[in-house]
C-alpha cells in the first residue's frame, strides 16, 4: 500500500524524468519496442477494421430480412451451350413466385427480369444490365434515389417507358449533363433501340455487392431499372444475344427474386422453406439462393477471428518491447549500484528504491505507448492515401494498446525494480 502511494508522488516522477533525460538516446531506444508494438497493433487493426466494414456494409445493403433467389444456367445447360445449342430455358418461374408468396412470415416478394445488356445515348454506349422491376424494389433493397424519383405504381399500371439509372450509367452516358428528363435507348437484338426517359438517378453505391465481393453478385451502379409491366409487354421472356460469332437465345421468366421476411428471427426458417419449395418439380438446379443474414453473421465471426489474429501477431512486438525495457533497466541497476547504496545509507527504504525504478519503467512504456498510438494512426492514414484502402481506427484498439503498454511497463519493470531494492547497502557502497 505504501509502495502504491509512492507511485503517485510528483517528486518521484520529476526524479525519474531527470534520470531519463540524462540518457536520451538510451531512453528512446528502450521505448522503440513499445512504440513499434503499439503502432503495429493500431495500424493492423485499422486495416482489418476497414476491410471488414466494407464487406459488412455490402451485405447490409442487400437487406438482413431479405432472401435473394437468382436464376442461373444449370451445369448441363452450360455444357449444351458450348455445343452450340440455340436455346436455353431455365431459372425461376412465375409459378414459383405464387408459391413463395403463400409462405408464412413473407411480407413482400419483389421480382426482376433482365431484358437487355446495352444502353446508348448518342455516341455513348454502356454494357450493363436493364432490368424490369416493381416500384417497391428500392424499399426492399434499401437503396435511395439521389436525384429525381423512383419508379411509381402508376408507371407499372401504364407500362410507361421511364427508367431509373445507376451512378456509373449516368457518368458514362451524360458526363457533365443532368440526366433527369433526358432519353436513353435500351438496345436489344429483337426490338432494336427503344427510348426511355430518365426519371431518377441512384447514388454511387461503392459497396453495392459487386461480383468481386461475392455478396449480391450485382453492381447497381451499372444497371438501368424500368417498370416490370413495360419489360413484360415489350420484351417477353426470350432474349437474343450475339457473342463471338455465336447466337445465344435464353428464355428466363424471372431473373431475380427478393423475398422480404417480416423479422430477422424468421429469415433462416423461411430460407429453408424457400429452398425446399424451389427443389420441387426440378430435374436440375437452375437457381441460386443467397441469404444476406447468414453472410452477415459469418462475416462478423470472421471479423472477430481476424481481429484476434492481427492483435496477437502485433502483440508479440509489445512483448519484445517489454523484454527490451527489462534488459535495459537491469543494466541500469548495475550501472547505478553505488547510487542505490548511497540512497539506502541516507535512509531510503526498499520501497523507495522499488518505486524509483518502477516509475522510470512506467514513464518509458507510457510515453512509448502515446507515441505508438500516433505512429499507428499515421500509418493507417498513410495506407489510405497510398493504397486507396479504407482504414478505420477502432477506439477500443487504441485504448487496449495503451493499456497493454502500461501493463507491459509495470510487469517487465517490477523485476529490475525489486532487484535494485534487494541490493545490500554495504556491498552497493563498495561497488566500483
Amino acid at each position: 500500500m505504501k509502495l502504491f502511494r509512492l507511485l503517485f508522488s510528483g517528486e518521484l516522477y520529476a526524479l525519474g524524468l531527470r534520470d531519463l533525460r540524462a540518457h536520451k538516446l538510451r531512453s528512446l531506444l528502450t521505448a522503440l519496442g513499445v512504440i513499434f508494438g503499439v503502432g503495429a497493433v493500431i495500424c493492423m487493426l485499422s486495416i482489418g477494421e476497414g476491410a471488414s466494414a466494407e464487406q459488412l456494409e455490402s451485405i447490409r445493403l442487400l437487406g438482413s430480412r431479405n432472401i435473394i433467389i437468382r436464376s442461373v444456367p444449370p451445369q448441363q445447360t452450360q455444357q449444351a451451350s458450348q455445343a452450340n445449342t440455340n436455346k436455353q430455358t431455365y431459372g425461376v418461374k412465375r409459378r414459383d413466385l405464387e408459391r413463395i408468396e403463400e409462405l408464412p412470415f413473407v411480407e413482400r416478394v419483389v421480382n426482376m427480369r433482365e431484358v437487355a445488356g446495352t444502353v446508348t445515348r448518342g455516341s455513348h454506349k454502356l454494357e450493363g444490365a436493364v432490368l424490369g422491376t416493381t416500384a417497391n424494389f428500392f424499399d426492399v433493397v434499401h437503396v435511395l434515389v439521389e436525384r429525381g424519383r423512383p419508379l411509381a405504381p402508376l408507371d407499372e399500371q401504364l407500362a410507361q417507358k421511364v427508367c431509373v439509372i445507376g451512378a456509373n450509367v449516368a457518368d458514362a452516358l451524360f458526363e457533365y449533363e443532368d440526366p433527369l428528363g433526358q432519353t436513353v435507348h435500351v438496345v436489344t437484338r429483337a426490338n432494336g433501340p427503344t427510348p426511355y426517359t430518365v426519371v431518377g438517378v441512384l447514388g454511387s453505391l461503392v459497396t453495392a455487392g459487386s461480383p468481386a465481393k461475392g455478396a449480391g453478385r450485382r453492381d447497381m451502379n451499372r444497371e438501368v431499372f424500368i417498370p416490370l409491366a413495360t419489360a413484360d409487354r415489350r420484351y417477353g421472356d426470350i432474349q437474343y444475344r450475339q457473342s463471338s460469332g455465336a447466337r445465344e437465345i435464353k428464355e428466363v421468366e424471372v431473373s431475380d427474386v427478393y423475398v422480404n421476411v417480416d423479422s430477422e428471427e424468421n429469415v433462416i426458417g423461411v430460407s429453408q422453406m424457400v429452398a425446399r419449395l424451389m427443389e420441387y418439380g426440378r430435374q436440375s438446379q437452375d437457381y441460386a439462393i443467397t441469404v444476406p443474414l447468414e453472410l452477415l453473421l459469418q462475416a462478423e465471426r470472421d471479423k472477430k477471428i481476424w481481429q484476434i489474429v492481427l492483435g496477437s501477431i502485433a502483440g508479440i512486438s509489445l512483448l519484445v518491447g517489454g523484454i527490451g525495457i527489462m534488459n535495459i533497466m537491469l543494466a541500469s541497476v548495475t550501472e547505478r549500484t553505488r547510487e542505490i547504496g548511497i540512497r539506502r545509507a541516507l535512509g531510503a527504504k526498499r520501497r523507495h528504491i522499488t518505486a524509483q525504478f518502477l516509475v522510470e519503467t512506467v514513464m518509458l512504456s507510457v510515453s512509448g505507448g502515446v507515441i505508438g498510438i500516433l505512429v499507428g494512426i499515421g500509418l493507417a492514414r498513410l495506407v489510405t492515401l497510398m493504397a486507396s484502402w479504407e482504414t478505420i481506427v477502432p477506439w477500443w484498439g487504441v485504448a487496449l494498446s495503451f493499456l497493454v503498454s502500461v501493463v507491459v511497463g509495470i510487469s517487465f519493470g517490477l523485476y529490475p525494480a525489486r532487484a535494485a531494492a534487494a541490493l545490500d547497502p554495504i556491498e552497493a557502497l563498495r561497488y566500483e
